[in-house]
């Protein structure tokens, strides 16, 4: 059985598609003997079968990834020979940019001009930055008088196991690679079920970059099989997981085994303050980018609008103004669209329920609210959904929807916008837009959340450190601290001295 196929991608680049499961620098069928069918969300067709992994290809996995870190050619190899490895690697990405982008378009449905100005620059740019690092991951030597020689060493932690999500594929992938492989740990990496081909054509990339056998590991499979596996699996000693927070809390039962390391990134039902000294333009064009941008299929998506009295009516026209003329739903991989189809019929199906209870709880619907039609009567495409007149108790109000869905609700004064931006289990992003600076900074300080935005939505950078507070999650990914989650240090004492 072959294990691989020619494709040719909507916009009509040829190209090699692996199928199997990357073990040990090979490609491998799965023993599972389980498929997965991946589907083009723009026009519900088979893009192509490929390995289901199991338990017993994670056994594999795990093996290689152990004894590739214990073996000299990558634990003794120099730090900066592996931040050149990395740095290699991320010009092989920069190469095959249109390809990459065009799998994760056709994969995924997010806008292909999307797919490759923005996430495969932030991919390219992450594995470099981590590759930049690799040789400056060290410890610190603490004087504690001339009677001891006292110092730390930054190690790797280990066999890390790394589960991706569907929604930014090669980033998420990134972002977790890059500082795992830059303080010399070893990866086992599952790519989400919903879309593992831009992942898979990854792999090829590892070993003409030169990595060792073993030192990355993408094994494609169910969450409940390749997933779970990794989660408890004796030999795997950290776990890094992006998703949502229901899957985030069953990771860490699993984890508890062996009480792996872990760092999640779960849900989040980011707020967005507008204060009635904004600059009202701004607030409407980042109030707009920060929910609907990628199909609304963002962790930190700013889905609850807070809007004070004093412009709350002139916000509503104008956001809804701006929407008609922004919000170009269609074929992805034309250059004007600004918003594809939802990833699955699943998720397709979720938002459309939640619009319906919004519609049942009394909530105004102000746009949108219906299946988007016009993409050849086909695909997962919905229309950028708004409701206004939102009440704090309401369900869509409270629950994370995962789609061009916005709710829009005013407020009278400061205390009461912090007070309702903090009533949420979640505390992932958040975002105020005033031209008082020194209420934007007070008010950053209050705000129960991870990041907090200000005159802007969903900023990120891989040099600045995300994550969240609450169910949103534990640990931060990105910037140094990203590598503090793949480092642990190891203290040593040395007596100088005589003996007591």
């Amino acid at each position: 059985m072959s294990l691989s196929i020619e494709l040719t991608a909507p916009n009509g680049l040829k190209y090699t598609q692996p199928t199997g499961l990357w073990i040990n620098n090979e490609w491998r069928k799965a023993k599972s003997g389980e498929k997965i069918t991946s589907i083009n969300p723009s026009d519900e067709s088979e893009i192509t079968i490929v390995e289901a992994g199991g338990p017993e290809d994670v056994d594999d996995a795990v093996a290689a990834a152990r004894a590739a870190f214990k073996d000299s050619a990558w634990r003794d190899m120099s730090p900066t020979d592996r931040g050149n490895l990395m740095i290699k690697f991320s010009q092989l990405i920069e190469q095959h940019a249109e390809t990459l982008a065009a799998i994760e378009t056709w994969d995924n449905g997010k806008p292909y001009s999307v797919a490759l100005s923005e996430d495969l620059q932030e991919v390219i740019g992450t594995i470099k930055y981590y590759g930049g690092y690799a040789d400056k991951v060290h410890g610190q030597v603490i004087d504690t008088g001339s009677a001891k020689f006292a110092y730390t060493i930054r190690e790797p932690i280990g066999v890390c196991g790394q589960i991706i999500p569907w929604n930014y594929p090669l980033a998420m992938a990134a972002w977790k690679l890059g500082p795992a492989l830059a303080c010399g740990n070893t990866v086992v990496l599952k790519p989400a079920e919903q879309t593992p081909l831009s992942i898979l054509y990854l792999a090829n990339l590892i070993k003409e970059a030169g990595f060792p056998p073993g030192v990355i590991n993408i094994v494609n499979g169910y969450g409940r099989s390749a997933g779970a596996a990794i989660a408890q699996h004796l030999g795997i000693d950290k776990i890094a997981f992006t998703g949502s927070t229901a899957t985030g809390r069953e990771i860490m039962k699993m984890a508890a085994v062996n009480m792996k390391n872990i760092t999640l990134e779960t849900g989040g039902k980011s707020p967005l303050l507008v204060f009635d000294d904004a600059d009202l333009e701004q607030a409407v064009k980042w109030s707009h980018i920060g929910i609907m941008s990628n199909q609304g299929q963002i962790c930190t998506a700013t889905s609850r609008i807070l809007v004070q009295e004093g412009v709350y009516d002139k916000f509503i026209a104008q956001f809804k103004e701006h929407l008609k003329t922004t919000s170009i739903v269609g074929d992805p991989f034309k250059e004007d669209t600004f918003q594809g189809p939802q990833v699955t019929k699943a998720q397709y199906d979720r938002v459309l329920g939640y619009i319906e209870t919004g519609k049942s709880e009394g909530a105004t619907l102000l746009a949108g609210g219906e299946p988007f039609k016009d993409v050849n009567g086909k695909g997962f495409f919905i229309a950028p959904t708004v409701f206004t007149n939102v009440k704090d108790s309401m369900k869509i109000y409270r629950e994370e929807v995962f789609g061009p869905f916005v709710v829009i609700a005013s407020f009278k004064t400061e205390d009461e916008a912090i007070e309702r931006a903090n009533d949420t289990t979640y505390g992932l992003g958040s975002a105020l837009f005033t031209r008082d600076i020194t209420k934007a900074h007070k008010l950053a300080r209050r705000i129960e959340a991870g990041m907090v935005w200000i005159n802007s939505s969903n900023d990120s950078d891989f040099r600045i450190p995300f994550g969240g507070v609450k169910m949103s999650g534990i640990g931060r990914e990105l910037g140094e601290a990203g590598l503090e989650a793949y480092s642990q240090k190891k203290a040593v004492h040395v007596n100088l001295g005589t003996w007591l």
